[in-house]
């Protein structure tokens, strides 16, 4: 998809210009990974990024970003399969349910694609995969992992917050409940207390430290604990600089529902099937994804509606998965989990392979039937504009006879950049010659054979460089319209001319490069430094 058609994601090339600023800079060191965004999207590319000394097109592309979305999405995969694995379901019904979620079309272009929902949702299967082991058999090694799954989802996206605080509290709760099978039926009330709080607090403790150690290392090297949120550069930022919200809290609600209507229509019937079985079964297991998943899907629509994120599809896959657990557990159980060492705990079928309840067959089949065409219904709506923002693009590259003008601006997205990289490649610069922001030049940095030419903001040294830049030798300034997101441009706020007038006769105008890839900004402007005047009105 990327180097094919050259439909790149905004944020996931952003990440690879992370990792290309860590290892490829004229000044590599392990904070130009950014502070923005949680880290784990980009580190993981970092051993693919060392080759791109020697294979530019590996950044140029986007790959290294694609194999760490594919990796992550096929252990999603092999999560969901592991659910049905555990829960004993019958070969036919694990074979089906693994292929339609591998195959639902959402599932596979953020497998494709590089960005972070493949690492997220790989992190929240695993959580609720745990969680639903060990409500069966009580195991610490579960627990351990559940903890372990929310904290690298939370070093993948902020918004794993969200389960990890509900995961603690379920597991308080449920350990709370059943505690007294493990100190007699008196229930000592300090005893439950401290039962409960200690299997809560396995969970919490690394998304606690998960927390503390990329905030201190935050607020340490920038000054600010949580950049996304307070920077020039988060998506709050980004929003005001777009000309904030306009719709309603009301319809942003209502946007909500819509998108996971399209992603999971069979939700209703799924949940309300597995929940009355799970009732009759007396099974707890259905809490763990819908609470999980539900978290997730519930804070995105909190930030929307508070008008702190966007109106993008992709914020809601986790319905997805969250369809296809439920449909696991409408399946009765068919063995036992295998354990390490069961807890106290542990309920009777772990070691029984005798299920209480079958329950009735033709619900499975119905809701299988039904999360065939949930995929059917999402491929449709992937294709409009208005549900999805993000992904419409990609139908004019698919489908024949589609002719949409405006999709294929935006799969020329980064071409423009490319372009620019080529120009100053072919000009043979030494190092720190052309100065730049990379809140919207990141793209011409990873199409770059040479990315030691440019000073860039991550570099330590760039602030100095950018208030006298012809001091420390630097040919070119890269400028952008001091408009909409070009108003966080460091260049722009140094220089709010630039653009326009080379700010008043630091810089003479070289090129200029219109975009035609239908994103921001409109244009590309090349600066030559031709004196050392360093101000401009």
């Amino acid at each position: 998809m990327n180097a094919g058609i050259g439909f790149i994601f905004t944020d996931s090339l952003s990440r690879v210009a992370a990792v290309s600023a860590m290892l490829l800079s004229r000044d590599p060191h392990f904070a130009a990974i950014g502070f923005v965004f949680t880290p784990l999207t980009a580190a993981v590319q970092i051993p693919m990024g060392l080759l791109g000394n020697w294979w530019p097109e590996l950044l140029r592309w986007n790959i290294t970003a694609s194999v760490m979305s594919a990796a992550f999405m096929a252990g999603a995969v092999i999560q969901i399969r592991g659910i049905a694995l555990d829960r004993g379901c019958a070969r036919w019904v694990t074979v089906t349910l693994t292929v339609l979620f591998a195959v639902n079309p959402m599932i596979v272009m953020y497998a494709a694609n590089g960005m972070s929902e493949a690492p997220f949702l790989f992190f929240v299967i695993w959580a609720v995969r745990r969680l639903i082991r060990w409500m069966r058999n009580d195991d610490a090694h579960d627990l351990i992992a559940v903890g372990l799954a929310l904290a690298l989802a939370y070093l993948t996206r902020y918004d794993a917050l969200a389960p990890l605080f509900v995961a603690v509290a379920v597991v308080f709760v449920v350990s709370w409940i059943r505690f007294p099978q493990t100190v007699g039926d008196e229930g000592d009330s300090a005893f439950r207390l401290w039962g409960a709080a200690i299997d809560a607090t396995v969970v919490a403790i690394p998304g606690f430290i998960a927390f503390c150690a990329w905030s201190f290392s935050s607020w340490l090297i920038t000054g600010q604990a949580f950049q996304q949120f307070s920077s020039v550069y988060g998506n709050s930022a980004i929003i005001e600089q777009s000309g904030g919200v306009v719709e309603s809290p009301l319809s942003r609600l209502v946007f909500s529902f819509s998108e996971m209507a399209v992603l999971g229509p069979a939700v209703p019937v799924v949940m309300t099937s597995a929940l009355v079985l799970a009732w009759r079964r007396r099974d707890p297991e259905v809490i763990a994804p819908i609470v999980l998943f539900g978290a997730v899907l519930g804070a995105q629509t909190l930030l929307y509606m508070m008008g702190s994120t966007f109106p993008f599809l992709r914020f809601y896959i986790a319905v997805i998965p969250l369809c296809f657990v439920l449909t696991v557990l409408i399946a009765p159980r068919g063995g036992p989990v295998v354990s390490r060492r069961p807890g106290r705990a542990a309920t009777p079928e772990v070691v029984s392979e005798t299920p209480k309840y079958t329950g009735p067959s033709i619900i499975l089949v119905v809701s299988m039937v039904l999360l065939a065409g949930s995929t059917a219904l999402t491929f449709v709506a992937m294709g409009n504009a208005r549900l999805a923002a993000l992904e419409h693009s990609i139908a004019s590259a698919l489908i024949p006879g589609r002719q949409d003008l405006e999709e294929q601006a935006i799969l020329r997205t980064f071409g423009s950049e490319r372009r620019i990289a080529d120009y100053l490649d072919d000009l043979d610069l030494p190092d720190g010659s052309v100065l730049m922001d990379t809140v919207e030049g990141f793209a011409v940095v990873t199409a770059s054979d040479n990315p030691k030419q440019f000073v860039i903001t991550s570099d330590t040294d760039f602030v100095k460089i950018l208030n006298n830049p012809s001091e420390y030798g630097v040919e070119y300034i890269l400028a952008v319209p001091n408009e909409k997101r070009g108003v966080a441009d460091a260049v722009n706020r140094r220089y709010p001319t630039m653009y326009e007038t080379g700010s008043g006769g630091i810089g003479a105008l070289v090129i200029e490069v219109e975009n035609d890839g239908g994103t921001e900004p409109p244009a590309w402007r090349l600066y030559r430094i031709t004196g050392d005047r360093q101000t401009g009105g």
